[in-house]
C-alpha cells in the first residue's frame, strides 16, 4: 500500500467515524436542557441534573377546572398520545403529586411572563408549566413537544424513551404580534389546508393567520347579503381551474380552530384595487354599470371600485359588518394596496371612508402600507411592505406597523435561481435573508416602540397545492418566529442556522415538505 492510498484510507476511517459519533448522538437523548435545540430562542434556560421520563401511567394534570385549561390539557394529551403509544389521562390535580406526570398551572402573579409567556421546570418526578393566561400555557407545550426527540411528532406508535433534561426555561415574546398570511384568492385552500396551516404556524408560537380573502382572481367568504360574490366571484382562480369559497360557518369553524391554538384570524377585503372577482359579480360596484369579465390571470393593479357611488359604501359596510359579527378578533384588514388606476384624489377619500366604516363596527383598521397617504383613524395599523416612506407617514399618525418587508418576509419569493415556485420581483429570498434582519432597526425613524410585530405573507400566484405551499413556507417561517419572539440580541445567524439544523427530523415527522437549504447543516435523525 503506497503512502497516497495510506491517506485516502486514513481520511475514510475519520469520516466514517463521525458519521458514527453524529449518528449515536442523534439516537440518544440530550442529557444537558441547555443543548436542545429550541426554535423560538427562549429568554432563559438553566439545566439542572437529572431527567424527566414519560411512561405509559403519566398524566397531564390540571390546577383548576376551567374549559380553556381542561382545553389546553387535551391538546397535549393529543400531541404526545400517536407517537408514545400512552394514553394520557387529563385529570384535576390533586395536593398530592405523584412523580412522573405533567402539571399545568395558570396562575397571575408573575406580571413578566405577560400574556403569552410561561415558566417550564422540569424534573426527575414531574414536569411544571405555569403561565399567567391559557396562551401562555399553550406556548410552553409548543416548547415541551420541542424538548421530546423528533419521533414525538410522528402520527404513528414510535420507540421510546420519551425524556426531557431537567432543568428551568423562562421565556415570553418580544412582540406580541407574530403572524403568517395565506392568500387564498389567488388559489383557493380547502378548510382543511388552512387548518393544517394553522397547526405548523402555531408549533412555532405564530399568534396570527391574515386571511386574504378576496383579489381579482376570486372572492372566497360567503356575504349573505351579496350571494354572488362566491357564486360568480367565487369560480375562479390563477389558472382558470375552478375556485371555491368558505360559508360563513366554515370561516367561523377556522376562527375557533385557531383560537384554541392562541392564532387570532385577520380577515382581509382589498379595495379598491384588486376587486376584479366583485366587479365582475355586480356590475352596480363599477362606474360604467356593467360587469367585468372573470380574471384568471396574475397581473395586478388594473382594478378598481367605483369611489364616487354611494353603492360602494353601502356595499363595504354590509361585507365589513358580516365579516365582523363572525371575526372575534379585534382587526379587520382593508388591503389598500396596488390600485394604480384609482386617481389619488379619489383614493383618499375613499380610504378614509372605509376606515370611518371599520371604526364604527368597533374593530381596529389593517392596511397595506398605502393606506398611510390618508388620514389614518386612531389605533390603526399600517402593514409595511413596499414603501418605508409609507411607514413612516403612519409613525408620525400614530399608527403602529407590522413589519413585513417584501425582500426579508415575503414566503412567495423564490430561493435562488433554481427554484421552481415563486416570483422574484423582490429578490431571491434564502433561509439567512428571511432571518438576518431585525424590524426595529430595518427602517430608521421606525423603532421597536412604533411596532405591533411581524408578519410572513404567501401570496399564491404560482402555488396551488399544500405541498407547494410547505416548500415555499418551511423552513424559512421557522426564522421569522424566531425573530418575532426572541429578543434582538439574540439572534445570530450561524448560532440559528445549528438549531434549525435539528429540525429538519421534526418537519419530517410532521410530514412537511420543506426546502433543505444548503446553508443549513440539517442533522439526520
Amino acid at each position: 500500500m503506497n503512502l497516497k492510498t495510506k491517506k485516502q484510507l486514513l481520511k475514510l476511517i475519520l469520516i466514517s467515524g463521525l458519521f458514527f459519533i453524529q449518528s449515536i448522538s442523534n439516537a440518544v437523548p440530550s442529557t444537558d436542557l441547555s443543548g436542545i435545540s429550541l426554535i423560538p430562542k427562549p429568554v432563559s434556560v438553566i439545566a439542572a441534573s437529572g431527567n424527566f421520563k414519560l411512561t405509559p401511567k403519566s398524566t397531564i394534570f390540571l390546577s383548576g377546572q376551567g374549559v380553556e385549561l381542561k382545553n389546553i390539557g387535551n391538546y397535549l394529551a393529543s400531541k404526545l398520545t400517536p407517537a408514545t403509544g400512552f394514553g394520557m389521562a387529563v385529570r384535576i390535580a390533586t395536593a398530592n403529586q405523584s412523580p412522573g406526570n405533567i402539571y399545568l398551572s395558570i396562575n397571575s402573579g408573575d406580571a413578566q411572563l405577560g400574556d403569552e409567556g410561561y415558566q417550564l421546570t422540569i424534573k426527575a418526578g414531574a414536569i411544571n408549566l405555569i403561565a399567567n393566561k391559557s396562551a401562555g400555557l399553550f406556548n410552553g407545550i409548543q416548547t415541551i413537544r420541542q424538548l421530546f426527540s423528533a419521533k414525538i411528532e410522528s402520527a404513528t406508535h414510535q420507540a421510546g424513551p420519551w425524556q426531557i433534561p431537567a432543568g428551568t426555561i423562562r421565556d415570553y415574546p418580544e412582540y406580541s404580534y407574530r403572524g403568517a398570511m395565506l392568500d387564498v384568492a389567488r388559489h383557493f385552500f380547502q378548510v382543511k389546508d388552512v387548518k393544517r396551516y394553522i397547526d405548523l404556524i402555531s408549533a412555532y408560537k405564530m399568534n396570527v393567520l391574515h386571511l386574504h380573502l378576496a383579489d381579482d382572481q376570486g372572492w372566497r367568504i360567503e356575504i349573505k347579503k351579496w350571494p354572488k360574490l362566491t357564486s360568480i366571484g367565487g369560480s375562479s382562480q390563477v389558472g382558470g381551474e375552478k375556485g371555491g369559497f368558505y360559508t360563513q360557518e366554515q370561516y367561523s369553524d377556522i376562527v375557533k380552530y385557531a383560537a384554541e391554538r392562541n392564532v387570532m384570524i385577520i380577515p382581509e377585503i382589498d379595495m379598491p384595487g384588486h376587486t376584479n372577482a366583485c366587479l365582475a359579480s355586480y356590475p352596480e360596484l363599477n362606474c360604467d354599470d356593467k360587469a367585468t369579465e372573470l380574471y384568471s390571470g396574475t397581473e395586478v393593479g388594473f382594478s378598481t371600485l367605483c369611489t364616487g357611488k354611494e353603492i360602494t359604501y353601502q356595499f363595504i359596510s354590509d361585507v365589513f359588518g358580516e365579516l365582523a359579527a363572525i371575526t372575534p378578533g379585534p382587526y379587520l384588514h382593508i388591503g389598500g394596496d396596488e390600485s394604480h388606476v384609482t386617481k389619488i384624489e379619489d383614493y383618499i377619500p375613499f380610504v378614509n371612508r372605509v376606515q370611518e366604516i371599520v371604526r364604527k363596527l368597533g374593530k381596529k383598521v389593517i392596511g397595506w402600507d398605502e393606506i398611510a397617504l390618508t388620514t389614518l383613524v386612531p389605533n390603526s395599523s399600517v402593514q409595511y411592505w413596499a414603501k418605508a416612506e409609507n411607514a413612516l407617514k403612519g409613525v408620525k399618525q400614530g399608527a403602529k406597523v407590522i413589519m413585513s418587508p417584501a425582500a426579508n418576509s415575503y414566503l412567495d419569493m423564490k430561493y435562488d435561481s433554481t427554484t421552481n415556485l415563486g416570483l422574484f420581483w423582490a429578490g431571491y429570498v434564502e433561509v439567512d435573508k428571511c432571518y438576518d434582519w431585525d424590524p426595529a432597526t430595518l427602517v430608521p425613524g421606525v423603532g421597536k416602540e412604533n411596532i405591533l410585530g411581524i408578519e410572513a405573507p404567501l401570496w399564491t400566484e404560482t402555488i396551488s397545492t399544500m405541498k407547494q405551499l410547505e416548500y415555499m413556507v418551511f423552513p424559512r417561517l421557522l426564522g421569522l418566529a424566531d425573530l418575532g419572539w426572541r429578543a434582538p440580541a439574540a439572534g445570530n445567524w450561524n448560532e440559528y442556522k445549528l438549531r434549525l439544523g435539528q429540525h429538519g427530523g421534526r418537519l419530517k415527522a410532521q410530514g412537511v415538505e420543506y426546502y433543505p437549504s444548503k446553508l443549513v447543516p440539517w442533522v439526520a435523525q
